[in-house]
């Protein structure tokens, strides 16, 4: 009996490192930042910026905190993405779909969205300051709290879907 026991206390340290070990490795998932653009892909918290992703299918993606500053995301498919926080400063998206896309307190600072479409998107507290949203598609999209201070939206489609942007509309729709 008295064997057992000095065996089992000889034994508690590698039990203690076992479980740690395996506590460790049994955390969340961390995205794979290096994986390949593609839908359901999990950039969270990873920078992308700089990158060429033209015309990439990043539906249902998750995004929340990702950087895409400076990213040409032209023609890319980002319905249905979270990109709760995600950071598009400066990016380059002509003809981007976001369509019921979850963009709250994005930052879309100074980014080309020349054509977008947002349609059904959630851009609730989103920064757009001096976006280009040019005959963008914003039809139902919940603008709660958006800054569009010096955004142009000439000829976007506003939330309603009907009303059309007049040309030289700067930070508001006319």
């Amino acid at each position: 009996m008295k064997n057992a026991f000095v065996a089992r206390l000889r034994s508690a340290p590698l039990l203690a490192a076992a479980a740690v070990v395996t506590f460790l490795s049994a955390g969340p998932a961390l995205a794979a930042c290096t994986e390949a653009a593609q839908p359901k892909v999990n950039w969270r918290r990873c920078s992308m910026e700089g990158q060429t992703l033209t015309g990439v299918d990043l539906s249902g993606a998750m995004l929340r905190d990702a950087t895409f500053q400076r990213a040409n995301l032209g023609q890319a498919k980002l319905t249905d993405a979270d990109g709760y926080r995600a950071r598009f400063v400066s990016s380059t998206a002509p003809g981007a779909i976001f369509d019921g896309a979850r963009l709250i307190e994005a930052d879309f600072t100074r980014a080309n969205l020349t054509g977008a479409s947002f349609r059904d998107a959630d851009l609730r507290n989103a920064k757009m300051v001096g976006a280009s949203l040019v005959r963008a598609d914003l039809t139902g999209a919940r603008l709660s709290g958006t800054d569009l201070n010096n955004a142009d939206l000439s000829g976007a489609r506003w939330t309603d879907g009907t009303h059309i942007c007049a040309e030289s509309s700067i930070g508001q729709c006319n």
